[in-house]
């Protein structure tokens, strides 16, 4: 092989590994920022995306109907972030969302971006409450008396109305 071809099929590695997908770029500080908020840890192989997005939510104030960030109820709430972080449209209503958009699974099967179901003890085969699953038993959501918050499965609410766990179709 001559060094000229030898150039030529470096060149063409170098243009060719270039073209690869890509990780989306990380700012450190958002993410910091967003630990900070959610007061939980963010590792490396964390969604990003899914952490600063949940982060950018916090406070804001319960609106029931609304789906932006001067208000917003639960089900609002978990459709703008998967519109956002996953580019998947997600149906208006709680249960909807669980019997539509998700497939179900058990709450030990849980990972990041899943959905959570509750009931309100009234009726317990209609999901009226819908949360997103971050990790180590915490999820967020939109609560009717503190807005959007972080809280965890085990607080004995949240244990008593569980429905169930839902992954979304086609991610």
């Amino acid at each position: 092989m001559t060094r000229f071809s030898t150039y030529i099929l470096f060149g063409l590695c170098l243009i060719l590994s270039s073209c690869g997908t890509r990780a989306p770029r990380v700012d450190y500080r958002e993410l910091a920022r967003a630990a900070v908020r959610l007061e939980m840890d963010i590792d490396a192989g964390d969604n990003h995306r899914l952490y600063v997005e949940v982060a950018d939510w916090i406070g804001v104030p319960y609106r029931h109907g609304g789906a932006t960030h001067r208000g917003t109820d639960c089900s609002g709430f978990t459709s703008a972030v998967y519109k956002k972080v996953y580019h998947k449209k997600l149906q208006r209503s709680s249960d909807a969302q669980r019997t539509e958009n998700c497939r179900k699974i058990s709450k030990r099967q849980l990972q990041e971006g899943d959905l959570v179901f509750f009931h309100n003890g009234r009726r317990k085969r209609v999901a009226n409450h819908v949360g997103i699953y971050l990790k180590d038993g915490k999820f967020v959501h939109a609560s009717t008396s503190s807005g959007v918050i972080v809280s965890r499965l085990e607080e004995p609410y949240y244990r008593k109305c569980w429905m169930q766990g839902g992954r979304v179709k086609g991610l």
